[in-house]
């Protein structure tokens, strides 16, 4: 005999949506999900060993949050940037994070300036691994945006880091690194060590200087040129 389903309460379901929240939301940083890939709520379910309804409301909220779009009749999908949405994220972060940085340099916390060292030390390492081991551009992105997240948050600016958050949270931290050849992450990785020479140095100005070149070289690596037209296909992954 078959038995009765057992009802979901409105806490069990809330809890079961912020861990498919999580899940989904971590599979498209790491780029398991890729531009415009549909996410299926059955799939989803069965593979987290929950019921639809929180992962109905996981993916709801993903779309609120601007991950993934909606499509009428097809289901939710995650969210392809244009060249134009690059450079408008590249444009905010250019004024928001160097002023988060040089913050970061006159608060920074001894504990937390080392493990950015650690942060910086593991991503060097791997960096010369790449060639052998392409696979390693996913652990070097993770670690990047931990790195940047750190940085900002050491800013002990609450508004700030929020703003900063929303701007940077689509991808442009975590999967850009598939637009970079090895001399491109090798000047990447010395802005981050020269970053933390200059917080380590006491210098707000040399710190915020070298994030804004930071950033630069960055935009440089997504965005031709100021009037370009969008660019129809998603940006590398």
């Amino acid at each position: 005999m078959t038995q009765p389903a057992i009802a979901e309460t409105p806490r069990a379901v809330r809890t079961a949506t912020a861990e498919v929240h999580n899940v989904v939301k971590q599979r498209i940083l790491d780029g398991h999900y890729r531009a415009r890939e549909y996410v299926r709520e059955a799939s989803v379910a069965r593979e987290l060993g929950v019921s639809r309804t929180p992962v109905r409301e996981a993916l709801r909220e993903l779309v609120s949050e601007g991950w993934l779009e909606a499509i009428p009749h097809h289901g939710a999908r995650v969210v392809a940037w244009t060249e134009r949405d690059a450079r408008e994220v590249f444009e905010l972060r250019l004024v928001l994070e160097p002023m988060a940085v040089r913050l970061a340099s006159e608060r920074m916390e001894r504990t937390r300036l080392v493990y950015l060292e650690t942060l910086a030390n593991r991503m060097e390492a791997l960096v010369e691994r790449i060639e052998r081991e392409p696979e390693m551009r996913n652990e070097i992105a993770r670690l990047n945006h931990e790195f940047h997240r750190e940085l900002i948050a050491a800013s002990d600016n609450q508004r700030l880091a929020a703003v900063l958050d929303g701007v940077v949270r689509t991808s442009v931290i975590r999967r850009n690194f598939g637009n970079y050849d090895l001399a491109n992450l090798r000047r990447s990785m010395r802005h981050h060590r020269e970053i933390l020479e200059a917080i380590a140095a006491g210098s707000p100005t040399w710190a915020e200087s070298v994030m804004r070149s930071h950033l630069l070289a960055a935009q440089a690596l997504h965005v031709r040129f100021p009037d370009a037209p969008d660019d129809p296909q998603a940006l590398p992954g």
